[in-house]
């Protein structure tokens, strides 16, 4: 079992980086854009080559595995292991050429994550962690920064893809706008969850995920001495829509102004 969780998180670093790098190599290009859901819930055929080029290494390795995944997806195999794959997130990003996208893989078993791993291709960042192992960066141990004061953080959010409704966060925002020092929305949940765990982001919240955007990220979070709930402050699991990730010091107050 322990050499299969090795062997697991090397080839999700391994289908991460490749997907990325396709993906940064078509950075730019002319790329096919459709839209999902809505005019602003955009899909491109580097997102389904990603997704391609991920399943593809999983299902050689592991072919009895489940698989969830943003593009194509659930294949359920009875395995106790499932992978859950967003493979462009930040695509409106991309399909911009804002360089704020990554590849975003997360294992799950036994209903909790074991295995996340995020890799950012535009600056060659790797993030990982292990279910009780510690939070890297490059092969680096990462830990949340130690602030103790929402006025002193750096908060990140983001914006659901339907904004007609409670997952809008507009009041949030506002409330959070008039506390925080300051508020960044780069687009990628999976890129503000890393940065909550090394320490560049002190919280992060956003309504209206799918379990993709946070499997692998909340983990990380986790493993770097940080704290993930739901906006009440209940446990989060990746089928909750709605998460608040930060570096412990700073939770109670987020979630007091979420709440407000």
């Amino acid at each position: 079992m322990k050499e299969e969780s090795g062997r697991i998180k090397e080839v999700a670093v391994e289908a991460a980086r490749e997907a990325g790098e396709y993906s940064l190599k078509r950075l730019g290009s002319l790329i096919e854009i459709a839209h999902k859901t809505s005019f602003n819930d955009l899909v491109t055929d580097v997102d389904r080559k990603c997704e391609e080029i991920i399943i593809s290494r999983i299902r050689k390795e592991f072919p009895s595995h489940s698989i969830l995944a943003e593009e194509s997806g659930e294949d359920i195999t009875g395995s106790t292991f499932k992978w859950v794959i967003d493979p462009l997130d930040g695509t409106v990003n991309y399909a911009h050429g804002f360089p704020v996208f990554c590849v975003s893989i997360g294992i799950i078993s036994e209903g909790s994550a074991k295995t996340g791993v995020v890799y950012d291709p535009s600056r060659d960042e790797l993030f990982t962690a292990e279910q009780g192992k510690g939070a890297f960066l490059n092969g680096r141990r990462i830990n949340v920064s130690e602030r103790e004061a929402v006025r002193d953080s750096l908060i990140a959010t983001g914006f659901a893809y339907d904004i007609s409704g409670k997952a809008a966060n507009i009041d949030h925002f506002k409330r959070m706008l008039h506390k925080a020092q300051a508020l960044r929305r780069a687009g990628s949940a999976a890129i503000d969850l890393c940065y909550v765990a090394c320490g560049r982001f002190d919280g992060f919240w956003e309504l209206g995920l799918c379990p993709w955007d946070t499997a692998a990220g909340q983990l990380i979070v986790r493993e770097a001495g940080g704290t993930v709930t739901t906006l009440k402050g209940e446990p989060f699991d990746i089928y909750k829509k709605e998460i608040v990730a930060s570096n412990g010091s700073v939770h109670k107050e987020m979630l007091s102004l979420l709440t407000a």
